[in-house]
């Protein structure tokens, strides 16, 4: 499970790529959230737009599906940079209130059963409405949607 999680727009994946060792500052919108993992979130979030479901998915068919790619090889000090589907990006842009509070609803269910006690106690849905503004700004301005975790 990542520490710390920055979700932050760049103008592109160079840009993205240069704050991989150090958390990305003020010169870059974000949103912040602790104890998550970046890449199963990002690619639950693309799952529940592309194939809509009443339920969380299950974890099989979550790890079978595509997962974000890296913007940098990771090594071994743990901080990884990760690059949102551009398909996510617009999906989220576009998203309705009520997606988006359908989607915190799943990924709160799925974090609940696999970490219990130990789940973030951020507000899930105030971060994807985070993300999600976020993504209305890349949208807009052409540039990319990432994430930072250590």
């Amino acid at each position: 499970m990542a520490h710390d999680i920055v979700f932050f727009l760049a103008p592109d994946d160079e840009a993205a790529a240069a704050v991989r060792l150090r958390v990305p500052g003020a010169a870059f919108e974000s949103v912040a959230c602790r104890f998550i993992e970046p890449d199963s979130a990002i690619a639950e979030w693309d799952m529940y737009f592309q194939e809509p479901s009443a339920e969380a998915p299950p974890v099989e068919q979550l790890l079978g599906w595509a997962w974000p790619k890296w913007v940098t090889a990771p090594l071994n000090d743990g901080v990884e940079v990760f690059a949102l589907p551009k398909r996510l990006t617009r999906a989220l842009a576009s998203a309705s209130s009520a997606e988006l509070e359908e989607l915190a609803g799943h990924w709160t269910t799925r974090l609940r059963s696999e970490d219990g006690d130990d789940m973030t106690d951020d507000d899930l849905l105030a971060v994807l409405q985070g993300v999600a503004r976020l993504a209305a700004s890349a949208v807009n301005t052409g540039g990319g949607l990432y994430s930072w975790s250590f």
